[in-house]
């Protein structure tokens, strides 16, 4: 991916035009900025990937910058993750890995210049009395009663604030702007509020912490940042962005928006993802289920298959949602190519071959994969016993149903032609074994005589495979756009009951007993699958299957409307 033609958008167009015009001294630097208050999720990358390729593709810099400014909300915990799935991604900040809670007395000092000039205020009103004075698109809103405090009633105070003698709340900064402004967010916003609160940096060093938008504009100015490349819900906040800067005088940076990704059949707010994981509807932030960057690395997702993703669906300043089955369809094009073939059977059943000796075993020759030909193939053992799906045998078949029914041929893959004499049953009527003959002459799965097999089912010998629990993960939500729901009702009665199915006994060929964790396979027939990078011992793997081989979406949407 790395060697592909990057795709033209309105971003780079920007970034073209400002190079011709000399603008930044022809730099390109850019900075990727969360708040440590969750892990990072499937939109995050998409930020990730554009910011990080836009500086590597016009050779310029790319920032980690942690916007650690509320402190009530962060952990480092979340500090560590984000900068794992960072690197993951492959988004190379080398040396720059900053935090904005490092910049704080700067921000105060700038705060404080702003304050000399006039052009803030400490103000006394509740944060109540702060949103009802703000008006609405349609009306001004109304002086602040402490609007016209002198300048060095502001700075006193201001500077009392950070020393910490009024409580919090009790008092913020705002600055000076238009209380009639048709864009509220120049309504005299707030700046700093007061929060007596342990920071997981500065510890109980600040009392005041600075807000979002005054905060965002400063940190790109000091790490001289060229293009600030926001989602489009920023776009109202961008005069605001302008307005600080210039009231400072200092570097200015330019904001572009773009459209966040929203993609179907979950959720990528952060507060609702925190909210599944603290109800205990997911195991944790790293589960196969959830769209963060950890657990879909945990289910088995490669890095180049969600840089593949971000690249195909582009960069758009319009929202829409975006099917899972495309970002699916990612990695199904890479383990196509790169997965090694093997067989496990996860619901067995079992075949006796009556006419193939009790004691004899032989080693089948199976190729790992027909789509690298460099990557060899391997040695299977087969004997009297083997174990195959259930599915695979229907004692009265459906229409078009070439598999095992009795009086029937099969082919088991690359190994022997066998057919179907009885089914073995328990005093319930359940088939419990079915007996069939093999044809010596098709080893390899071909018959001499050039007979006509239509069905190939895969196999695992029942007295060399070994069992292992593996996990059915499917999507989290049944509906397209679980948010959007009536007023009053909850998002999560939206959630898949069947998101999960643990299969605990699965049968699975021996060579798989001592594969490493995070190790990828394609089970024939079945799907990709990995072991669990958390759960696998050596010699006990647990395989996660990462997606099915074909994309299911479709169908399931048009046999369940419920789901679109």
């Amino acid at each position: 991916m790395e060697n592909q033609e990057p795709k033209s958008n309105f971003i780079r167009e920007i970034i073209d035009a400002d190079l011709a015009s000399g603008k930044s001294e022809g730099r390109v630097h850019t900075r990727f900025p969360p708040e440590p208050n969750g892990y990072l999720h499937i939109g995050h990358a998409k930020s990730i990937c554009l910011n990080s390729g836009l500086a590597r593709d016009y050779k310029g810099k790319f920032n980690l910058r942690f916007d650690d400014t509320n402190p009530s909300k962060e952990e480092q915990e979340y500090v560590d993750s984000i900068v794992e799935d960072v690197k993951w991604l492959g988004g190379d900040f080398e040396d720059r890995l900053f935090f904005a809670s490092d910049y704080f007395p700067q921000m105060y000092d700038w705060a404080m210049a702003l304050v000399k000039k006039g052009k803030a205020y400490v103000c006394d009103q509740t944060p109540e009395e702060v949103r009802r004075s703000r008006g609405t698109p349609s009306e001004p809103g109304k002086d602040s009663p402490f609007r016209n405090r002198s300048i060095e009633e502001n700075a006193d105070l201001f500077e009392r604030m950070k020393n910490g003698e009024f409580p919090d709340g009790s008092r913020v900064l705002r600055a000076k702007i238009d209380m009639a402004h048709p864009n509220l967010y120049l309504r005299d916003p707030v700046m700093y509020r007061i929060l007596h609160a342990e920071h997981h940096r500065q510890g109980g060093k600040w009392c005041v912490y600075p807000m979002y938008d005054w905060a965002h504009g400063l940190e790109d100015s000091i790490e001289q940042i060229t293009h600030s490349i926001c989602t489009l819900e920023f776009e109202n906040h961008r005069p605001l962005y302008d307005w600080f800067l210039n009231a400072l005088e200092t570097y200015h940076p330019r904001q572009i928006e773009f459209a966040r990704l929203n993609l179907s059949n979950t959720v990528l707010s952060k507060r609702k993802l925190l909210e599944l994981v603290r109800d205990n509807h997911v195991s944790g932030w790293d589960d196969p289920r959830m769209p963060t960057i950890s657990g879909l690395r945990r289910r088995g997702y490669t890095s180049d298959s969600i840089r593949a993703f971000c690249a195909e669906i582009g960069v758009a300043k319009f929202n829409s949602i975006v099917d899972i089955w495309v970002l699916e369809n990612s990695l199904r094009n890479e383990l196509n190519k790169t997965a090694t073939r093997v067989m496990a059977v996860l619901r067995p059943l079992k075949v006796v071959i009556d006419n193939y000796p009790q004691d004899q075993a032989e080693e089948m020759d199976l190729v790992n994969n027909p789509e690298d030909p460099a990557a060899g193939a391997r040695k299977v053992p087969f004997c009297r016993e083997i174990y195959v799906e259930q599915d695979d045998f229907k004692e009265v078949p459906p229409p078009k149903f070439f598999r095992l029914t009795p009086g029937r041929e099969v082919r088991l893959r690359s190994a022997y032609i066998i057919k179907c004499v009885e089914a073995v049953k328990d005093a319930a009527g359940n088939v419990t074994e079915v007996r069939c003959t093999y044809d010596p002459a098709t080893r390899g799965g071909t018959a001499p005589d050039g007979r006509k097999i239509k069905g190939t089912i895969h196999w695992v010998s029942a007295r060399h495979g070994f069992a292992a629990p593996v996990r059915l993960y499917d999507a989290l939500f049944t509906k397209r756009a679980p948010e959007d729901v009536e007023e009053g009702r909850d998002f999560k009665e939206n959630l898949n009951p069947a998101s999960l199915e643990t299969i605990n006994n699965a049968w699975c060929e021996p060579g798989l007993k001592n594969v490493p964790a995070a190790s990828r396979f394609q089970f024939e027939r079945l799907g990709y699958f990995f072991t669990d990078p958390r759960d696998s011992k050596p010699g006990a793997p647990v395989f996660n299957r990462t997606v099915t081989l074909k994309d299911t979406w479709a169908r399931i949407e048009q046999k369940d409307p419920a789901a679109k």
